[in-house]
């Protein structure tokens, strides 16, 4: 049986509650408190899903098979999601649905301007949000046909997931990081602090984000403290 063939069998099981039956879901993402969101919102739309944590690994998944959607942070941590986005659009043989995500407000015109197909805003926990950003970017005949109840339903990710990626971020922050891994750590904990609503978490990466020679230190200080106590207290926020 033909590839064309397989797929199109599979899409055309899917249904009004699980619309994204048949389809594969590959997501690029380090954080693994965003990726369980994800892998739950997959399950309940009855996709399959992948995940890759860094480009690297998003190339090797690549170019062994074909996605359907793939789902790409914006900051990653051995570069940037809008250069794979617009590699993807070069060089793809068969085009998926291509989506961005981002905790940061300016992750939307970068992922479009690479040529992303459509944007998922950190953070990721409705149902609905998500099959509608997904299915908006398929093709018609690959969408359930007839009318669709939107799920009232949002997704909560495991919190031992959130504890794993305040372990990496400490890890990160106790070895004298350098610039580059200043960047990438409060990107990537403005991101989780945004998934877990911790208005704290977020603001202080922010600061380290926009920090200056003279607040670096202070930044630095106030972000690890927080990650920290984060991690004494298990809290789940």
């Amino acid at each position: 049986m033909s590839t064309d063939l397989q797929a199109y069998l599979s899409r055309a099981q899917a249904t009004t509650n699980r619309p994204l039956l048949g389809v594969t879901v590959l997501v690029v993402e380090d954080s693994r408190f965003a990726s369980e969101a994800m892998r739950l919102l997959c399950l309940r739309s009855g996709a399959r899903i992948r995940r890759a944590d860094c480009l690297r690994s998003a190339h090797r998944h690549l170019s062994t098979y074909r996605p359907g959607v793939v789902i790409i942070d914006m900051g990653l941590p051995d570069g940037c999601g809008a250069d794979l986005i617009r590699e993807i659009r070069q060089h793809a043989v068969a085009m998926p649905v291509i989506l961005g995500t981002s905790g940061d407000p300016e992750g939307e015109a970068m992922a479009r301007a690479a040529g992303a197909h459509g944007f998922l805003a950190k953070p990721i926990e409705s149902l609905s949000t998500f099959q509608n950003v997904v299915l908006a970017g398929l093709p018609a005949d690959m969408r359930p046909q007839g009318l669709r109840l939107l799920p009232d339903e949002r997704v909560e990710p495991d919190p031992i997931a959130l504890r794993d990626d305040l372990t990496h971020a400490a890890e990160v922050l106790s070895d004298t990081p350098t610039d580059a891994a200043l960047d990438y750590i409060s990107q990537f904990l403005g991101g989780v602090a945004r998934s877990a609503h911790d208005t704290d978490l977020a603001r202080a990466a922010l600061a380290l984000s926009k920090r200056t020679e003279r607040s670096e230190a202070r930044e630095l200080h106030l972000l690890s403290g927080l990650v920290r106590e984060r991690l004494a207290s298990g809290s789940t926020f």
